[in-house]
């Protein structure tokens, strides 16, 4: 009868297995709903635009909408930490912090470097080549900052490194002329490299000689009026790695810059803007993504979770760099519900295969029993009387 009840068990595992179409999935459990699902890990960096320049006053002036964390200030370190942890669940590896000497942004750069490296979080820095009207800096202070740059702050071990060098970008390029440019990064050269941020490829070969490569902010592509902007994206990339330099592939989640003067709109699409200006960013091949941007409130480019769109980019994002189905639409939430890693599509698949599981086990028992009934039905046709085994894996003969 032992024999006979061993056959019957894996019968009954055998049934179960091919009610779902897949005898392993009778006796294996997936992982709980709140693991993150396994993917490996991309091989692009990926940094986000990120702004220190915010007062709480800063909140009073073009905004249309406003952070979840409330009107901070770019002193908070509490801010930096939650902005991080953030960004770091969604994939992203570093900031592109906006900086030129001022007695603010020092202080606040050094916050911010201590929270970074704390973390394990990298940056990288962009120098404000343009004032608050958009004109050129003059090159003097330029050269200035830069060298100023290079002493204090770039062999710290938190600034991303390319190649041994620590990556910054020079915003701007284009307001300034070859010479200008030559004597603003030739000093720093030798020690930390100097993207531009030229618009095409006949800008970038402009400047090919005085610089290490571009970096493109293109944060108001429209993928629907522009058409498919990859071509453009990979001639870029294509000529700057011709030349063994670095390219910094941008993409953004939307764009709105009306109430600081443009005119142009980028609807995000509930997230499919963000997923379209991605894939086109990686199809060219770059050595580091620029998200643009983590905080970028005025030209309504941001991904840091706001009052209007919840969370919704960072999930998007995170189902991009984990290779996960996209989440369903979320709607806007307070600090309180911030959706984090495992939330969204793929958790619910988890979810369901764990009731699946669950399913499956509640109704084993009853395919069992069927089972050992038709087996003690058959012995006692053929006159014989066995009395009741314990199974070894049932001690307590409670099966």
């Amino acid at each position: 009868m032992r024999r006979l009840l061993i056959l019957a068990l894996a019968g009954a595992l055998l049934a179960a297995g091919l009610f779902t179409g897949n005898v392993a999935s009778a006796v294996v459990i997936g992982p709980p709903p709140s693991a993150p699902a396994s993917a490996a890990e991309p091989a692009t960096p990926l940094l986000a635009y990120y702004y220190v320049w915010f007062d709480p006053s800063s909140w009073n002036r073009a905004k249309i909408d406003y952070p979840t964390l409330g009107r901070y200030s770019s002193d908070d370190t509490g801010v930096m930490r939650q902005h991080i942890e953030w960004a770091k669940s969604a994939g992203i590896k570093g900031f592109i912090v906006s900086w030129k000497n001022t007695e603010t942004n020092n202080r606040r750069l050094r916050l911010l470097m201590d929270v970074a490296r704390a973390a394990d979080f990298k940056l990288a820095m962009i120098y404000q080549g343009l004032d608050f009207d958009r004109h050129p800096q003059p090159v003097s202070r330029v050269a200035a900052d830069l060298s100023m740059f290079r002493d204090q702050f770039a062999p710290d071990p938190v600034f991303l490194r390319l190649g041994g060098k620590p990556l910054t970008i020079f915003s701007g390029t284009w307001e300034f002329n070859h010479d200008d440019v030559a004597k603003a990064t030739g000093p720093v050269r030798q020690d930390m490299l100097v993207l531009s941020t030229e618009k095409s490829v006949d800008g970038y070969r402009r400047l090919a000689d005085v610089t290490d490569g571009d970096a493109y902010y293109w944060s108001s592509v429209n993928p629907d009026s522009y058409g498919d902007h990859s071509p453009k994206l990979a001639a870029m990339s294509d000529a700057i790695h011709r030349d063994g330099k670095y390219w910094v592939a941008p993409f953004a989640p939307g764009f709105d810059a009306r109430l600081v003067g443009g005119t142009r709109t980028v609807d995000r699409k509930d997230g499919e803007t963000l997923r379209v200006q991605y894939s086109a960013a990686v199809r060219s091949a770059p050595d580091v993504l620029g998200l643009i941007s983590w905080n970028e409130f005025s030209e309504n480019s941001y991904v840091e979770p706001s009052l209007k769109y919840g969370t919704r980019s960072l999930d998007v994002l995170r189902d991009l760099r984990s290779g996960a189905v996209p989440s369903a639409p979320s709607a806007a939430l307070d600090s309180s519900s911030l959706a984090g890693p495992g939330r969204g599509a793929a958790g619910d698949a988890r979810r369901g295969s764990a009731l699946t599981n669950v399913g499956l086990l509640a109704g084993f028992p009853i395919v069992l029993i069927v089972t050992v009934g038709l087996i003690a039905r058959r012995q006692r046709r053929h006159g014989r009387d066995i009395p009741a085994q314990r199974l070894p894996s049932d001690p307590k003969g409670t099966l």
